[in-house]
């Protein structure tokens, strides 16, 4: 997860935005009461997403409590603690520690292979908490690792990599919290995936400058045949944008059909607002370049892969 996933907070009432940022600094303080304070500096957005999702499945009320923190020391922040969270923000820590890996391996990055000294400890805990999680997110990361060596220009299937973590996330998010044979995981596995493949495709085209400054794989660059002898960056991404904006908002589509067939006991409107709005934006702004007050239907359209 890589910070895309945010509200649009000019569309939410006050009393949801206090829910929203009290899942996110419960996070950022579950992180820092068990791990330390280093670790809250990989926060994002994401991880609220995570727990504000989970803990739409139960009635349980939520407790508000307002406290200071480092980054807040004037001002108390709304905050939230529950078993949700806890989840939300391991999650969040195992992502950022093959990230690190991820980065050290590919570019070799000294301050990567620094922090993964420093996370070594916490990393370690987190696996023997969450043994099988962390197992099939390796072998997953390791069969991406593999296509992205390859060149894969099967933008399909190299996504499918990122995305079946992201399935396995949330599925599994809901079994720790609900119970094994809860139904509603397969439902929130259908999120994660179709969430994971918007992430990775929006990352692709957020990187499209970087990647071809440094001469990093990009699978855009090989599924679309760029040639920078011929074209720019800009141009190319001009070329593709209706295959890219058809593929988005039908990850989109279908996280919000499945979020109406889980019928959330609270907090709709705040996901709503994530989906409709958050991940709309970043689709226009991150990735289109379109102006942010234009509106796109999300509907209507069958899926078809790029």
């Amino acid at each position: 997860m890589l910070g895309y996933v945010r509200i649009d907070k000019g569309e939410l009432k006050v009393r949801e935005y206090d829910i929203y940022t009290g899942y996110y600094c419960g996070i950022c303080k579950s992180i820092g009461k068990r791990y330390g304070q280093l670790p809250r500096m990989v926060l994002s957005y994401d991880a609220a997403f995570l727990g504000i999702l989970l803990s739409s499945l139960s009635d349980e009320k939520d407790v508000i409590n307002r406290e200071h923190c480092v980054a807040h020391h004037i001002q108390k922040k709304p905050v939230i603690s529950n078993s949700v969270i806890d989840y939300a923000a391991d999650v969040m820590l195992i992502l950022a520690w093959y990230k690190l890996a991820d980065d050290v391996r590919d570019e070799g990055k000294i301050s990567a292979r620094l922090a993964m000294g420093t996370f070594n400890r916490i990393h370690r805990k987190l696996y023997n908490a969450h043994t099988e999680l962390c197992t099939q997110i390796e072998a997953l990361l390791d069969q991406l690792s593999e296509l992205e060596d390859a060149k894969c220009d099967n933008l399909d299937q190299v996504s499918d990599s990122f995305a079946q973590i992201m399935r396995i996330i949330f599925a599994d998010g809901v079994k720790k919290i609900y119970g094994e044979t809860d139904s509603r995981a397969e439902v929130l596995g259908r999120i994660g995936y179709h969430l994971g493949k918007w992430i990775y495709l929006a990352d692709a085209v957020d990187d499209i400058d970087e990647n071809h400054a440094s001469g990093s794989y990009n699978p855009l660059f090989y599924r679309f045949n760029f040639e920078p002898d011929k074209e720019t960056t800009e141009e190319f991404k001009k070329r593709i944008e209706d295959r890219l904006n058809f593929n988005l908002y039908q990850y989109l589509a279908v996280i919000s059909q499945s979020l109406e067939d889980i019928e959330p006991v609270k907090y709709k409107g705040i996901l709503d607002n994530i989906i409709y709005f958050g991940l709309n934006h970043q689709t226009r702004m991150l990735i289109l370049g379109q102006d942010a007050t234009t509106t796109t239907d999300m509907g209507g359209v069958d899926y078809e892969s790029i």
